[in-house]
């Protein structure tokens, strides 16, 4: 009868092939948290900018303002590039509309130059 070769070695090979996907699915849900991370950040900063514009002695310069602020200290002034504030007409009633262009981060923070666009949303209040 034939001798079969020794498995020696054969632990550290699969150790190496599985910690390397393994490497690779941990740096992946990474990746997606840190996205999810940087949408939600930019979603809280316009709404919180569409509230200061909305504000009855606030202007939208005002709320476009605040959401940079809001962002440049969260993530950074990469981030806050592209922000603007409209309002318009919702459900009968006046809104300010404050949106956010950022970039999408695909590797790190680097990423799809505003790849990402979110937007938050306030109810004018009356003024006088």
């Amino acid at each position: 009868m034939r001798q079969w070769r020794s498995d020696a070695g054969s632990a550290t090979v699969e150790f190496v092939l599985v910690g390397t996907l393994l490497t690779l699915l941990a740096l992946s849900v990474m990746q997606i948290a840190l996205a999810a991370h940087v949408r939600s950040t930019l979603i809280d900063a316009a709404a919180e900018g569409a509230r200061q514009a909305a504000l009855a002695d606030s202007s939208l310069a005002a709320g476009v303002e605040r959401s940079r602020d809001l962002i440049i200290t969260a993530l950074g002034p990469g981030y806050a590039r592209a922000i603007e504030a409209t309002t318009s007409e919702g459900e009968g009633y006046p809104i300010v509309v404050v949106t956010v262009r950022a970039p999408l981060p695909l590797l790190g923070l680097a990423g799809l130059d505003e790849g990402l666009e979110v937007s938050g949303r306030a109810a004018i209040e009356p003024r006088g």
